[in-house]
């Protein structure tokens, strides 16, 4: 009986204790927010990366509408002279066109693949220094977790950390010069 009763307070003292250690360690929890989206649209640094894809692809644009234009002149050519021409001119130009008309849609999709490639190297050398930048700013502020707003349906504003995190990484990461200034 005296095991049993000594067993039972063994227990709760184990219990007591355990439960003490739970909610010191709820107690303690440090938890960050952070908004992504907010950091692309407003970092330095998230602005280049932007700013770059947009002129890549204005540049692309323009050559594939260039190469339209081309390719509609070529049609509409055809089609004009196409009573007048012999049977085997006629054939040769439509050949020409076809070909043509594949290469600009090969071009389409080269082109596509080029801007997503370049858009994923600039999201992924972003995404870099951004993990580096809330590791660092949770083992200095000791947060124990740091997650992106996304999904979050509810945070206090005063565990939001995308100011700072934008803060820090523009001071990283400088707007580089212009030209001429």
């Amino acid at each position: 009986m005296r095991n049993c009763t000594r067993l039972v307070m063994l227990g709760a003292v184990v219990a007591l204790v355990a439960l003490s250690v739970t909610v010191q360690a709820a107690e303690g929890t440090r938890i960050a927010v952070v908004n992504l989206q907010t950091v692309l649209e407003t970092s330095v640094a998230g602005k280049a990366a932007q700013e770059q894809l947009k002129t890549q692809r204005d540049k692309l644009e323009g050559d594939l509408k260039q190469k339209g234009n081309e390719l509609q002149e070529l049609e509409k050519r055809l089609q004009r002279d196409s009573m007048v021409m012999s049977k085997e001119t006629r054939e040769d130009k439509e050949r020409e066109f076809r070909i043509k008309a594949s290469d600009f849609q090969a071009l389409q999709k080269k082109y596509r693949s080029d801007l997503q490639d370049l858009e994923r190297q600039l999201m992924g050398d972003l995404q870099k220094d951004i993990s580096a930048l809330v590791s660092e700013i949770g083992k200095k502020e000791g947060y124990q977790l740091v997650i992106s707003s996304i999904g979050v349906l509810y945070s206090q504003p005063a565990i939001d950390i995308t100011a700072r995190l934008v803060q820090e990484l523009n001071a990283a990461k400088p707007a580089p010069k212009k030209a001429g200034k």
